[in-house]
């Protein structure tokens, strides 16, 4: 397999920062509709993409294309994240969309999103094509991501492979409709759970399969859409069940998703406060001036390295929403001292 191509240094500082950023939502809008692209500007997601595949039938392919490329000349996009999704390799129109979109407006572009990525190869090929574009437009060479969406068994098979065909790889998306096709799920409603498979979560394996590649490699983890856009609490209960797993997002497909999305995967006011609390409890504890005590009693818990890596995802997350400590008090982190222990 030819080796995808390594940025250079100030491309690899522009993916980790994008690999960084939230995305609590990522809104999919189809590149066919002008009205759908004007409507999604103003929209508080983290992330947008203008999708140039399933949403866009065949024959308007080629003017959803010239739609997104205005679309992204113009910007106006409040969503600090603007990316596209471009039609699978087993289509005729992957190259046209990555040299007509990011060759005419890939100055505005942050990642591709690659559909139905089977295998490393299709990753490696796209990085491919993005490299010798991005050199013919005079854009920074491998500064713009990639992000994967697995959507069948064979994507969930190579997935580690997946994840590491390219330097470029930000997020790993999980596609529910196509993989339940893929696997024959007896089900026609996406993001529910399929009839007859209850108690229990048909989608765990998958959705923990994915969610364990990210974090192995760095990456983000973005669960798919839930296509009943009016019924807000079924959407809820689906978003609820990935952001409890540790998914930092999901798709919304309406702005009625927006605003619940924003808030499931958002730490709630009370879990940011703890963290912090949790943070500079352990702080001074482990300092000299602490006594540099490995674990300390924190109300009526104890905490020690573990607690700390816990607490700094869930503060990380809260300041990347834009939170901030409430005025309610937090326990007496002098509380009586403990002998330390690991988890």
């Amino acid at each position: 397999m030819i080796p995808a191509p390594h940025p250079a240094p100030s491309a690899s500082a522009a993916i980790a920062e994008l690999r960084a950023r939230p995305r609590r939502t990522v809104l999919a809008v189809p590149g066919s509709s002008v009205k759908m692209i004007g409507k999604a500007r103003g929209l508080p997601v983290d992330e947008v993409f203008l999708d140039l595949e399933d949403a866009v039938a065949g024959p308007a392919k080629a003017q959803a294309r010239e739609n997104v490329v205005e679309a992204l000349v113009h910007g106006g996009f409040t969503a600090p994240t603007v990316v596209v999704r471009v039609n699978a390799w087993d289509t005729e129109y992957t190259v046209r969309d990555v040299t007509e979109v990011v060759g005419r407006a890939g100055a505005h572009v942050d990642a591709l999103l690659l559909p139905k990525a089977r295998t490393a190869a299709e990753v490696t090929a796209l990085d491919l094509v993005l490299t010798q574009v991005e050199r013919t437009a005079g854009l920074p060479v491998g500064s713009i991501g990639i992000e994967p969406q697995i959507e069948d068994a064979l994507g969930l098979t190579n997935i580690h492979e997946i994840a590491t065909a390219s330097p470029r790889v930000l997020t790993l998306v999980f596609g529910p409709a196509d993989f339940m096709a893929s696997v024959g799920m007896r089900t026609l409603t996406v993001g529910e759970q399929p009839e007859g498979y209850e108690p229990g979560d048909a989608y765990h394996h998958v959705l923990m399969t994915i969610l364990v590649a990210a974090r192995a490699h760095g990456l983000q983890a973005i669960d798919g859409p839930f296509l009943k856009v009016r019924d807000e609490e079924g959407f809820r209960r689906a978003a609820a069940r990935t952001a409890a797993l540790g998914f930092d997002g999901k798709w919304v497909l309406h702005p009625a998703q927006v605003d619940a999305g924003n808030e499931v995967f958002s730490p709630r006011q009370d879990e940011f406060d703890k963290a912090e609390g949790i943070l500079a409890a352990y702080a001074h504890s482990t300092s000299v001036e602490g006594g540099a005590r490995g674990a300390v009693m924190f109300g009526d818990e104890m905490l020690d390295e573990a607690s700390r890596k816990m607490a700094s995802v869930v503060s990380a997350r809260g300041r990347a929403a834009g939170m901030t400590v409430s005025d309610a008090g937090d326990p007496d982190p002098d509380g009586p001292e403990t002998e330390g222990r690991s988890r």
